[in-house]
């Protein structure tokens, strides 16, 4: 209630000058508002000395209207304080699902940043890694076991060689042997033909 009197003479005071300035009508022309109701109070009480005294009709009309525009006041900060009540509820919960949406961000990351190795859990790194060195020494080997069978292929080519070689140098020293057992033969025939023409 304080505070309504100090507003009401605050307003009082900052009036004071315009009023001396409207004419009649023209107070009587002003919008409905505090601060006119104000200045047409002043405007319409009588002044006795130095005071102004307001008619009791007036007054009551006067106090009427601001009550009402206070509960006015009242009633719009109490829709809007709700108003601001509920926005706080729907800004805490929307911070709540926020953070709830956070984490299932992050884990969903983390799911997809992770591959199922043989049952173990790997990060993507950690995975392309151990793919890599495992192609790494597949190829490796491969190219060990590419070079063992080059060099072994060599081998059996030149052993094939060296057989063909053989097989052909037997052919001949069969052939020799065959042609000189051959002379031989003859040689001891012809001996055991002179053996029998000296007896």
């Amino acid at each position: 209630m304080k505070t309504l009197r100090i507003l009401f003479l605050i307003i009082i005071t900052q009036n004071i000058t315009a009023q001396s300035r409207l004419s009649k009508s023209q107070v009587d022309s002003l919008p409905n508002t505090i601060e006119n109701q104000f200045t047409k109070i002043y405007r319409l009480s009588n002044n006795w000395q130095e005071y102004k005294m307001i008619k009791r009709t007036q007054f009551v009309s006067f106090e009427k209207n601001i009550l009402d525009s206070v509960s006015a006041i009242k009633k719009d900060v109490i829709t809007k304080q709700l108003k601001i009540n509920e926005q706080l509820k729907n800004s805490n919960s929307l911070k709540k699902e926020i953070t709830t949406l956070k984490g299932n961000l992050s884990v969903s990351l983390e799911k997809e940043d992770a591959i199922s190795f043989l049952g173990i859990p790997l990060n993507k790194a950690t995975y392309n890694t151990i793919l890599w060195s495992i192609i790494g020494g597949l190829l490796i080997g491969l190219a060990f076991f590419i070079f063992k069978f080059n060099g072994s292929y060599s081998i059996t080519k030149e052993t094939k060689d060296l057989l063909v070689d053989v097989e052909h140098e037997f052919e001949q020293y069969k052939r020799s042997s065959i042609s000189k057992e051959q002379k031989l033969r003859r040689q001891l025939q012809d001996e055991i033909n002179k053996q029998r023409g000296v007896n």
